[in-house]
Order: C-alpha cells, then sequence, then structure tokens
C-alpha cells in the first residue's frame, strides 16, 4: 500500500525541521523550565557537525586544488572572493545604518548609560578585550602547528594549511595522486559519517527554538519589539533585493536558491549556527554546478570575511544603543563607525552569539557609544541572532554561485539538472549527504 501524500511529505529534512520548530516554541512558551534543559540538545547536535568540519574543508579543498590543471586558478578565485566579500559586506552596513537612521528604533527610550549595570555583559567585553587589530588578525591565520590547526577548528588556519598542501600536491604530479585519492576516500567517508548526524537535524533545531523561548520568554520581545522588526525587515530586503539581485546575474534566481536550500536555512534558523549545515552546503553547492575547487575555497572563508547578516545588525545595534542612551552620533561619527564595523565584522559568521561579542568589541574601540548599553540587547539578541545567521547562510551560498559565475566555474545545465531531480525526488537527510559518491 503506498504512503499518502501527507505522510510522504514528513520523510523530507525540511518538514521534519519546520514540525520540530514549531513544537520547540511551544514545549518552551508552555513549559520555559523543560525548554531551557533542552540546549544541551541543540549544542550536542552542533559540537557533531563542528568535529567534522577542519577535516572536512581541509579534503574539499585539497583535493579540489591537486585536480587542478592551472594552479593560478587558486590566487584568482582567491582574489575575486576577497573583493566580493568587501563590497557586499561594506554594502550590508551601510544599508544597515541607513534604515536604523530612519526609523530610529531606539529614540525616546532616554537610558541614562551610567546607572546600567554592565555585570551581565561583563564576558562578553572580556572575549572582546581578546581583539588585537588587524596585524594580529593576519597573524592568527597562521597555526602554531598543522596540528593546532586541526585541533582547535580554526577555520581560516585550515584552509591556509589545504591550499599550501593542495599546491604541494599539483607540484608532484603523477607521484602524489595516490595520496589525493586517500584524502578523497577519507572525505567521502566523512560525509557518510554527517549524513549519520543529519538525523538528528530535527532534534538539534527543536531544542534550540526552545531553550530560546523558555529561557527569554515571548514577553522580551515586545520591550524592544520595533529594533527586532527593523532587524527582520532589513534583513529580507537585503537577500531580495540585493542577494537576489545577484543570485539573478549568476543564473539561479532567488527563489531557485530559497526551495533548493530549504533544509538548511530551516535548520540554521533553528540552531542560530551556520556551521551545522556548512557540510551540506559544500555538497549540494557543488552537485549544482559549482567547482569544486571554489567551493572548497569561497564558502569557508566566506563564513569569516562574508557576514551580511551580521554586518546588517551591528550597524543597527550600534547606532540603536546611541539613541536608546541620548548619545549624539554626528555623520562623522558614523563614518568612524562604519570603517571600525568593516575590521571588526570580519570573523563573526559561523557561530552563534558571536555577533555579541564583535559588538563589544567595536563599541570598546570607538569609546563613544557606551558599551555599557549592550544589557538593553542581551533579551533579544538571541531572536535577531535567527536572522542574521539566516542572510549569512544564504549570503555565502550566492557569494559561492555568484564567484563561480565570474570565474566562469559555474554549469547552468547541471544547476538546473539538479533541481529538476530534487524535485522529482523529495530527499531525505541521508540521501542530500550521500549523493556525493562519485
Amino acid at each position: 500500500m503506498k504512503n499518502s501524500p501527507s505522510f510522504g511529505y514528513l520523510s523530507e529534512l525540511y518538514v521534519q525541521v519546520l514540525l520540530a520548530i514549531v513544537l520547540g516554541g511551544l514545549l518552551g512558551y508552555l513549559w520555559p523550565q523543560v525548554g531551557t534543559s533542552l540546549q544541551p540538545l541543540a549544542d550536542g547536535f552542533i559540537k557533531l557537525i563542528k568535529m567534522l568540519l577542519s577535516p572536512i574543508i581541509f579534503g574539499t579543498v585539497v583535493v579540489g586544488i591537486a585536480r587542478m590543471s592551472d594552479i593560478k586558478e587558486v590566487g584568482r578565485i582567491g582574489v575575486k572572493s576577497l573583493i566580493y566579500f568587501e563590497v557586499v559586506s561594506t554594502l550590508a552596513l551601510v544599508i544597515g545604518l541607513v534604515v536604523v537612521n530612519v526609523i530610529k528604533p531606539g529614540a525616546g527610550m532616554n537610558i541614562d548609560a551610567s546607572h546600567i549595570d554592565a555585570g551581565s555583559i561583563s564576558a562578553y567585553v572580556k572575549a572582546a578585550d581578546g581583539n588585537h587589530g588587524f596585524v594580529q588578525f593576519l597573524l592568527d591565520i597562521i597555526p602554531n602547528t598543522i596540528v593546532d590547526a586541526f585541533a582547535k577548528g580554526m577555520m581560516l588556519q585550515v584552509i591556509l594549511v589545504s591550499v599550501l598542501i593542495g599546491i604541494a600536491m599539483v607540484q608532484l604530479g603523477d607521484y602524489g595522486k595516490p595520496l589525493v585519492n586517500v584524502i578523497d576516500i577519507l572525505l567521502h567517508a566523512l560525509f557518510r559519517v554527517v549524513a549519520m548526524v543529519m538525523r538528528l537535524a530535527p532534534l538539534g533545531a527543536g531544542a534550540g527554538v526552545a531553550f530560546t523561548i523558555g529561557k527569554y520568554g515571548i514577553a522580551t520581545l515586545w520591550s524592544l519589539g520595533y529594533l527586532m522588526l527593523g532587524v527582520y525587515i532589513t534583513t529580507i530586503l537585503f537577500v531580495v533585493l540585493v542577494l537576489g539581485g545577484i543570485a539573478a546575474w549568476a543564473g539561479f534566481p532567488l527563489p531557485q536558491f530559497l526551495r533548493y536550500f530549504k533544509d538548511e536555512i530551516l535548520i540554521v534558523l533553528g540552531t542560530c549556527s551556520t556551521e551545522a549545515v556548512m557540510p551540506q552546503m559544500l555538497v549540494k553547492l557543488e552537485r549544482l554546478g559549482c567547482d569544486k575547487t571554489v567551493v572548497g575555497m569561497v564558502l569557508p572563508t566566506g563564513y569569516t570575511f562574508n557576514a551580511d547578516g551580521t554586518s546588517i545588525y551591528l550597524s543597527m545595534a550600534a547606532v540603536f544603543v546611541a539613541q536608546a542612551t541620548n548619545t549624539d552620533l554626528s555623520l562623522g561619527d558614523q563614518i568612524v563607525l562604519l570603517g571600525v564595523l568593516l575590521l571588526t565584522s570580519k570573523g563573526s559568521a559561523g557561530v552563534a552569539g558571536a555577533g555579541f561579542v564583535t559588538l563589544a568589541a567595536t563599541l570598546s574601540s570607538i569609546h563613544t557609544v557606551p558599551v555599557a548599553g549592550l544589557v538593553l540587547l542581551l533579551g533579544v539578541d538571541r531572536f535577531m541572532n535567527e536572522a542574521r545567521a539566516v542572510t549569512n547562510l544564504i549570503g555565502n551560498g550566492i557569494a559561492t554561485i555568484a564567484i563561480a559565475k565570474w570565474d566562469g566555474a559555474f554549469d547552468q545545465k547541471q544547476a538546473m539538472e539538479a533541481m529538476r531531480l530534487r524535485h522529482d525526488k523529495p530527499a531525505t537527510a541521508e540521501t542530500e549527504v550521500l549523493a556525493t559518491d562519485p
């Protein structure tokens, strides 16, 4: 007997995740203590994925470069990526500044910064103090040892090691092919592990939402609802107008992109972490027709350098704190703020809550807006983190497609075929990842 269409849809990952998010929200609202206690489930799911990221990135980059015909492609792709990231993230910062100055969500709150107890944000300020500037940022890309890069899971360090070894494999020629084949086999094995872990995606997403609602409550949304509404509307407009325009130019329109990556978008919505879906993104972008080398270099690097949603949030939140505390920011002050954010916003994507640390580092650097004002954002930061995480994910996916198109490494026919196959045969958590076998 054939399954009815309604039950058949339950086998699709995005349906399972969506149901888990709804159930998690209800659980967190009705039984807050139970919802809060589910945080380990969400954290456990993210940790399971993160433990696989370093070797997957390593394998993808090394195999991609080792099988290239022209080593100059690596430098060309890297330059194009950095140009794209800087232009788009700067545009996101500017749009955030413009919107927050127009809607003025903090105006009229009249908060006295000197009377704010900043104890609750001391951990964030302490973490922000670890930021030692751009030169230190560049030095931190070089690991102390190769093993250290993988042990700490530092993405840029892993990419650096991977690129160097990939170039070395090219120089070795036929002598290095056996090792490349071994790494390729290991990569396929890791993706099969990812397929196992992704079965837990609905549990991780549902637990994440239950924790958020249970700990912070729906009531906290009303007090800063205007700011939240502004952030959500701005990110949606950015995705539709800016990223949608880029996607249309690349030949893969935004509606098709959202439909193709709906599973990943919903998982990020629940977990607030783009790292939770990076392995799947690597697989699906390559299957979509993007060259393996482009995917391996652009997507992981974009997680650090291309935080579109976080950029919007940072500019809006910084000016919001100034408005709420009656801190006057001239045009010159806001230009300085924009310049600082261009530096501090790098490295904020991927991990849930990192944007708040970046915001603390920014305000500490400019000494114009009181850092203590960040206390106003604590209650709703997790809710806004959902908007910026999803925007970051969409931005990096479209960036990979756009740079592949720019470099002549995007197969339009393969993209359409991938969309057709996905529409004809709905994918489960396992088949999404296991389809990488050659």
